[in-house]
């Protein structure tokens, strides 16, 4: 596989975009409860058509005042977030609890222990005007657009939902994934099929319907078969094993034969043979075998096209050792474990770390098969040598689905 076959991140990730809008526009929808909605995908943009708060409210204990007025000011009422707030004249005040409207008149709220009462009499400091107040409409407004279509809603979107009145929500029926492991040795036993059960559990977390179709051997004619069946079957297939250019390596010579090659192979590493396919209304993701190239490819490649296109979140980090390149022109997705509280990140794989593979140049093909590598805390991606007390963004595992 040539470099010059091979396509970008980038581009491997527009083509992806494209091809989810495609089929998002052709897909069922169904209306849920806002309980259901973690890794869903909207099928409509959700306007609100209310403010929030659709009243001045306090956020703190203490008397609703208008900024105004001079002091002292008299006490006429107290104000609950259960009441209806009613109004105050110029030079009164009412009590108010956290959370409750603020009366007409009054535009800010002065603490309680900043205040002294005398009866009826109110004396404090001076105010400036949505002191401790949430202002009617700071929050949402009317005509607002606050989801686009094709967003991937999370459980705590129903905190705003609920807010602007939504208790349900349509959304695209979730893709249908048939998961097909492939190798003799998977197939006769001697070795554990250790890709499909992680690919099972993203594809849940990205809201998928996976389902594990077995193993197949390593003969063409059974290969093409099997593939030919689950594109029937399912919205999505991802096969993994035989991408590579091995004399057995028979799946993307399938999937070629069968449809349409999207990308074949992707600058980075691990991972680099990932392969995108259409046969028919499916769509084929062909992943490579290595567990830890297959979970990598899977994170940058398959999540886009589940979720959409979220950038991952980094934090700023200090690496704790070199790591130079083996060959320019690719991308390098470095794990990294956290140390001295989260202010270092060791490069997993380097000699000083828990994982011994590589001294200075990045080996990612041993640290592709290399298990305890999901004991990363996070991983950078690097396209040049990096020194050691360099600055970069690490991606935190426990950030994204």
């Amino acid at each position: 596989m040539s470099n010059q076959k091979m396509v970008t991140r980038s581009q491997a990730i527009l083509k992806i975009a494209s091809v989810r809008k495609l089929l998002l526009s052709d897909r069922p929808t169904e209306s849920i409860a806002v309980d259901e909605i973690g890794g869903r995908i909207l099928a409509e943009s959700i306007v609100s058509k209310v403010d929030l708060p659709s009243q001045n409210h306090a956020t703190m204990d203490g008397y609703a005042i208008n900024s105004s007025d001079e002091y002292p000011l008299e006490l006429i009422d107290s104000v609950f977030p259960e009441d209806s707030p009613g109004s105050i004249s110029p030079g009164q005040a009412v009590r108010i609890s956290t959370g409750a409207a603020l009366p007409e008149g009054a535009d800010a709220v002065l603490k309680r222990e900043d205040a002294n009462v005398d009866g009826k009499n109110l004396i404090g400091e001076d105010i400036p005007s949505w002191t401790y107040v949430y202002a009617k409409g700071s929050n949402v407004s009317i005509g607002e657009k606050l989801f686009e279509k094709g967003t991937c809603l999370a459980p705590r979107d129903a905190i705003l939902l609920l807010d602007i009145g939504h208790k349900n929500v349509k959304v695209y029926s979730p893709f249908s994934v048939g998961i097909l492991a492939t190798g003799t040795e998977i197939y006769e036993g001697k070795h554990e099929d250790l890709d499909s059960a992680m690919l099972g559990g993203l594809v849940t977390s990205w809201g998928g319907r996976p389902t594990y179709e077995g193993s197949v051997p390593d003969q063409y004619e059974i290969v093409e078969k099997r593939i030919e069946e689950l594109s029937k079957k399912y919205d999505v297939v991802i096969t993994t094993g035989g991408t590579s250019v091995g004399k057995r390596d028979y799946v993307v010579k399938a999937i070629s034969n069968l449809g349409t090659i999207q990308f074949q192979g992707v600058l980075v590493r691990p991972g680099k043979p990932i392969t995108m396919a259409s046969i028919g209304s499916s769509v084929i993701f062909a992943v490579p075998g290595k567990p830890i190239g297959a979970h990598t490819v899977s994170m940058l490649f398959l999540r886009p096209f589940f979720v959409g296109l979220e950038e991952f979140p980094t934090i700023d980090m200090e690496l704790s050792r070199d790591v130079k390149v083996s060959r320019e022109g690719f991308e390098y997705i470095v794990p990294v474990v956290f140390e001295k509280g989260g202010e270092l990140a060791m490069p997993l794989g380097h000699i000083d770390s828990p994982l011994q593979i590589f001294d200075g140049v990045f080996n990612s093909s041993v640290l592709s098969s290399s298990t305890r590598a999901v004991r990363a805390d996070g991983f950078f991606i690097m396209v040049n040598d990096v020194e050691k007390g360099s600055i970069v963004k690490v991606v935190p595992y426990t950030a994204i689905r």
